[in-house]
C-alpha cells in the first residue's frame, strides 16, 4: 500500500458500506468558488441526476492561510468537524485524523460543504478535507516525488522552488491517508480538476487498489494556453498549427519546442496514466493529444460544463434592463438603447481588445441609425476593493466613469486595458464603454449610483448581448450565461461551448448565438507547416478586422430589423434547457465513466513496481 511506503499507517475502520459511489474530488476551489472550477463543482452537486448517481462526494484541497484555521472563517455554507487549533473534534475520524496530523506534521481541517442551487431548491452535500502543508514533512514528499519520477518521468526538483506546483505534490500523501482514515481509498473515483489534482490522482495510482478509478478532469490544457496567450498568432497561429499536425503526425515538442520548463507540463502530460479524461471542449481533447502520442489510446470524453437553464418573462427582461439602463443614466447622464456586458477574468486569453474591435463598428452603425448603447465590461485582476474605497473613489473622481493607476483603482493590467478603453471612448458617440474593476455588482460593492434593487442576477437578465471572443476558452460557461434570458452570445469559435451549442440545438441555426470565426484563413495560402506557425500579427489583424464587421453587421440586424424579445427568450430557454447540469452528467459525465478504464498504459508503465 501507498501509505506503507511513506507514512506510520493508522488503524481505522470504514463506516460507509461497500458498493457506495463515492467520488473525489481533488481542486484548490474545496473550501469555496473562486472560478470556473468552483461553478463546475456547484453544477455537479447541484444536479439532480448527480445526487441520485452519486451517494458520497468528497472534496479535497490545501488550506491557503492560516486564517483558514479559524472555523469562524468559513462560510455558512460549511460545517467544521474537526479542527485540533480550534478544539473541534465532533468526528469519528478525529484519531485518524490526529495521528495523520502527527505523521505528516500537516494541520486537517475536516467538515461538511453544502451547495444549493436556489432555483430548483436542490441541495447537495460534500465532505471537504483541507491540509495545511507548509511545515509537512519533507521526507515523506521526498519519498513521494522520487515516486513520481520512477513511475511518471516527473522531476520535480526543477519545479520545486514553485510554490504552486510544490503545494499539490505536497497535498498528495496527506490527502491519500485522508481519503484511507474516512474509508474513501478503496472503491472510489478520483477526480483530478486540473493540474493541481494530478500530483494526488498519480498518488492514489501508487496506492494500488484495483477498485480505484482516477479521472483527470481537463477544464483547459495549461501548456497550450501558454502557447496560445504568448505567440503572436494566438488562437489564429495555433488552432490552423494543430491542424496540419493532427493531420500529419507532428507533436508539440517537434513544433513548438521542448515544454518542459513550464511546471505545469509534466503534470498535464502524466494525465495519460489515468483511467479515464474528461475534456470540457471539443478542442481541449485535439490539444491533449498534441502532448504526446500515447494520449492516442488514452480514454478521452467530451465532458461540457452546464449553463443556466430558467424561463424567464419579457417582464422581468425588461425590469432588470431598466436598472442596468438606470445606472448607465446615473454614470453617464443618457439612458441608452441597448446593454452589452463581458463578465470576466482579466487576463490575456479572453482577448477583450476584440470587443472594443466589434463595438468600433457597431458604433458606425448606430450613429447611422441613431442608437445608442452602454458596455459593461466588469473584470479585475486583483481582490476584491472594500465598499468605503470604492465609495471614496467615486466621490473622489467619479469611478467607475473615471479610473485612476495605483491602488485600490487601477492594477498594471486594468491601467493597459483603460488604455484601450478611453481611446475607444474618445472616438464613439454612441456607444461608451463602462469599466467595473470590481467582484460583484451591487450597490455595496459598486457604489452610490448603482440602483438600490439591482442585482448581480440583473446583469445576466437584463443584457442584449453578451461578448467573449476569446483566444484560448476550454468552454466559457460565462460567455452564454445571459442565453436563457433571451440575450445573444457573441463567442469565438475556439470557445468548447460551441461544440456543446450544436450539439443542444440539434442542427438547428440558433438566432441568440453569433460566432466569430477567428481561424479561418480565408483560402490565403496557407498549407505549409512553415507558413502557419509565422502567423503573426499582421495576419491576426487582418482576420480581426474582417471578422470584427461581420460580428457587428450580424448583431445590428439581429437587435433591429429582426429583433422579437419574445422569440429570443423562448429560443434562448429551449436551448439552454438542453445544456443544463442534468444534461451534462446524464449524457456526459455518467457514460464517460463507465467506459473501460484505460488499464494497458498503466500496466507497461508499472513495470517492476
Amino acid at each position: 500500500m501507498f501509505l506503507c511506503k511513506f507514512s506510520a499507517k493508522s488503524h481505522w475502520t470504514d463506516t460507509y458500506m461497500a458498493g457506495d459511489k463515492t467520488i473525489v474530488h481533488i481542486t484548490h476551489e474545496a473550501a469555496g468558488k473562486i472560478g470556473g472550477i468552483g461553478a463546475v463543482l456547484e453544477g455537479l452537486l447541484t444536479s439532480r441526476t448527480y445526487v441520485q448517481h452519486v451517494d458520497r462526494s468528497i472534496l479535497i484541497g490545501p488550506l491557503f492561510d492560516l486564517a483558514g484555521l479559524k472555523a469562524d472563517s468559513f462560510s455558512e455554507n460549511i460545517e467544521i468537524e474537526y479542527c485540533r487549533r480550534e478544539g473541534l473534534s465532533t468526528t469519528q475520524y478525529a484519531p485518524a485524523f490526529r495521528q495523520i496530523e502527527k505523521d505528516f506534521n500537516a494541520e486537517i481541517i475536516y467538515g461538511k460543504r453544502k451547495f444549493q442551487n436556489c432555483q430548483s431548491g436542490i441541495c447537495g452535500w460534500a465532505q471537504i478535507i483541507l491540509i495545511d502543508v507548509r511545515h509537512i514533512n519533507k521526507e515523506i514528499v521526498n519519498r513521494f516525488k522520487w515516486e513520481l519520477f520512477r513511475h511518471f518521468g516527473i522531476r520535480s526538483d526543477l519545479y520545486e522552488h514553485i510554490w504552486e506546483y510544490e503545494e499539490y505534490v505536497r497535498l498528495a500523501p496527506a490527502a491519500i491517508a485522508a481519503l484511507e482514515a474516512i474509508g474513501a481509498l478503496n472503491d472510489a473515483i478520483i477526480i483530478a480538476h486540473e493540474f493541481m489534482g494530478m500530483p494526488t490522482a498519480l498518488a492514489a495510482k501508487l496506492a494500488g487498489s484495483s477498485a480505484l478509478q482516477t479521472v483527470f478532469y481537463a477544464h483547459e490544457v495549461a501548456t497550450i494556453r501558454n502557447i496560445v496567450e504568448n505567440e503572436c498568432g494566438h488562437d489564429t497561429m495555433f488552432y490552423n498549427t494543430l491542424k496540419y499536425c493532427k493531420e500529419n503526425n507532428f507533436f508539440i515538442n517537434e513544433v513548438f519546442g521542448n515544454q518542459s520548463d513550464y511546471f505545469k507540463h509534466p503534470l498535464v502530460e502524466a494525465s495519460k496514466y489515468c483511467d479515464y479524461i474528461c475534456v470540457v471542449g471539443d478542442y481541449v481533447g485535439e490539444e491533449l493529444r498534441f502532448l504526446a502520442p500515447q494520449f492516442a489510446g488514452a480514454n478521452i470524453s467530451v465532458v461540457y460544463n452546464g449553463i443556466p437553464a430558467y424561463r424567464i418573462t419579457a417582464e422581468q427582461k425588461l425590469l432588470s434592463k431598466a436598472k442596468l439602463q438606470k445606472y448607465c443614466e446615473n454614470l453617464l447622464g443618457y439612458k441608452p438603447d441597448f446593454v452589452f456586458t463581458h463578465v470576466t477574468r482579466l487576463v490575456k486569453s479572453k482577448g477583450l481588445w476584440r470587443d472594443l474591435q466589434v463595438l468600433l463598428n457597431l458604433e458606425k452603425k448606430f450613429c447611422t441609425d441613431g442608437k445608442t448603447a452602454v458596455f459593461f465590461l466588469l473584470s479585475t485582476e486583483t481582490s476584491k476593493r472594500p465598499g468605503n474605497m470604492v465609495f471614496e473613489m467615486e466621490s473622489k473622481y467619479d469611478w467607475p466613469a473615471a479610473h485612476r493607476e495605483g491602488w485600490p483603482d487601477l492594477s498594471g493590467g486594468e491601467a493597459r486595458l483603460y488604455t484601450l478603453i478611453q481611446k475607444f471612448n474618445a472616438q464613439s458617440r454612441n456607444i461608451k464603454v463602462v469599466f467595473i474593476n470590481q467582484f460583484g455588482f451591487c450597490r455595496e460593492c459598486c457604489g452610490i449610483r448603482v440602483p438600490a434593487d439591482l442585482k448581480f442576477d440583473d446583469i445576466r437578465i437584463g443584457t442584449d448581448a453578451e461578448f467573449g471572443m476569446s483566444i484560448y476558452e476550454p468552454f466559457g460557461i460565462s460567455q452564454l450565461e445571459a442565453l436563457t434570458f433571451g440575450g445573444i452570445c457573441v463567442i469565438s469559435s475556439v470557445c468548447g461551448c460551441a461544440g456543446f451549442l450544436q450539439d443542444a440545438a440539434n442542427g438547428q441555426k440558433n438566432q441568440n448565438v453569433i460566432i466569430g470565426d477567428y481561424i479561418d484563413l480565408h483560402r490565403c495560402g496557407f498549407n505549409s507547416f512553415e507558413k502557419l506557425v509565422q502567423i503573426d500579427d499582421t495576419i491576426l489583424d487582418m482576420i480581426e478586422y474582417c471578422q470584427a464587421q461581420r460580428l457587428a453587421n450580424s448583431l445590428f440586424q439581429k437587435l433591429t430589423t429582426d429583433y422579437d424579445l419574445e422569440k429570443l427568450i423562448q429560443n434562448g430557454y429551449d436551448i439552454a434547457k438542453n445544456m443544463s447540469w442534468d444534461v451534462v452528467v446524464q449524457n456526459y459525465l455518467l457514460p464517460a465513466l463507465q467506459k473501460s478504464p484505460n488499464k494497458k498504459t498503466l500496466t507497461k508503465s508499472f513495470t517492476g513496481v
